[in-house]
């Protein structure tokens, strides 16, 4: 058993190796043809949108081209109009540039700088007998970072310009389009991938609590179900925050954790139904030593166990090195083979969501961070709105 896991361990590390390769390798590849296709996008937009060449334009450059070009690929009318989109969905962004007078200068970039530079490296000088115009169309370009922008664009180089028209098509937010760019790139999605995500909405989905499953959650299906069987904050009214001394860390956990198996229906139909409860302190032992779950359940739709870790106070980065221990524990002696492998959530009174996001992105069993709140901690106005609970006692 333990000899075909590290089979199965050397497969997986092999692979991804040959990916990463695969990728490195296509980078400048695809880079050169990321830029060639902007500027040509560039130069069909500029003269086909008002109207300078006229109907059927596109398709008749389409076509001689194939005389000029036997056998050339990529470059159909539906292409060519593709490369148009693709400039027209970043022109805004990537346009932000250096002056005019410094961008015409013949100069040599550093191959990490990604800002559109218009460099130029073919000029074309088209003069019409009807009005004399002449435009210097600038078809290979150098995609360069714009200036203090955050978004790693070397991501947006690193994926194929089948994968940019998908996002361009599908994602129309700007955020949504980093999102589906950063994970086709680290993730090494393939376009059927993509595709699926985006049809069911990946980014909108995510809801708000930060975690790391785009990171290691590879399977499209398992990823969308685990994005949406999890909140960023529960409401648990149910506890009773006069027990809770703040001197006391531990006890106050113990106060939470109690409350909520006193009440664990209310807290299943608070987290999900497809939620089973399997235990609070849950044991397990490994290599001799105790590790105790403050509760674990089971999730019937992500066919997975769910550890819950409860803090009564703010999150603290040290908290995902234990979850991340109790999750490597369920994964290699609860779980089952026809399991998937085990979700972790920290349930705590607040948090930093940007530093969550920052803590969690490099480890490698899935968690999440979430908050709760009680009933004397929602809003005056919310209180006095609900129904008293001994007035619904003598209703019932």
């Amino acid at each position: 058993m333990e000899l075909n896991q590290t089979y199965k361990e050397a497969v997986r590390s092999i692979k991804e190796a040959i990916l990463r390769s695969q990728y490195k390798a296509a980078s400048a590849v695809n880079k050169e043809q990321l830029s060639l296709y902007y500027g040509i996008g560039r130069y069909v937009s500029q003269n086909s949108r008002d109207g300078f060449w006229g109907t059927g334009a596109i398709e008749q450059i389409s076509t001689n081209l194939q005389k000029e070009l036997p056998g050339l690929r990529g470059f159909s009318a539906a292409n060519m109009k593709k490369m148009r989109i693709f400039y027209e969905g970043w022109e805004t962004v990537l346009n932000r540039q250096l002056p005019t007078d410094d961008l015409k200068q013949n100069r040599s970039l550093p191959s990490n700088d990604l800002q559109v530079s218009e460099n130029q490296l073919n000029i074309n000088r088209s003069t019409t007998t009807n009005d004399l115009r002449i435009e210097e169309n600038l078809l290979l370009m150098e995609i360069r970072q714009p200036a203090a922008d955050k978004f790693n664009w070397n991501d947006f180089l690193q994926i194929g310009f089948s994968h940019h028209i998908e996002i361009l098509f599908k994602a129309k937010a700007l955020d949504a389009r980093f999102f589906y760019i950063h994970e086709c790139a680290t993730r090494f999605w393939n376009v059927l991938t993509l595709k699926d995500y985006l049809r069911s909405d990946l980014y909108g989905k995510r809801g708000s609590m930060p975690n790391n499953f785009t990171q290691t959650i590879p399977n499209a299906k398992q990823l969308l179900k685990a994005v949406a069987s999890f909140k960023d904050e529960y409401f648990l009214d149910y506890i009773n925050i006069e027990q809770i001394d703040e001197a006391e860390e531990d006890l106050d956990e113990r106060v939470v954790e109690q409350a909520i198996v006193a009440n664990i229906k209310k807290f299943i139909l608070t987290v999900g139904t497809d939620f089973t409860f399997v235990g609070n302190q849950y044991r397990i032992e490994v290599a001799g030593e105790e590790l105790f779950i403050d509760l674990l359940f089971f999730n019937r739709e992500l066919n997975a166990l769910v550890a819950i870790e409860l803090k009564t106070g703010k999150f603290r980065a040290a908290y995902l090195g234990q979850l991340n221990l109790y999750l490597s524990a369920l994964d290699e002696h609860v779980r089952k083979p026809h399991e998937n492998p085990s979700i972790g959530i920290i349930l705590c009174k607040e948090m930093n969501h940007t530093f969550v996001e920052f803590a969690v992105r490099d480890y490698s069993k899935p968690m999440g961070v979430a908050t709760y709140r009680t009933s004397e901690e929602m809003p005056e106005k919310w209180r006095k709105s609900m129904p008293d609970i001994e007035e619904l006692k003598k209703l019932l």
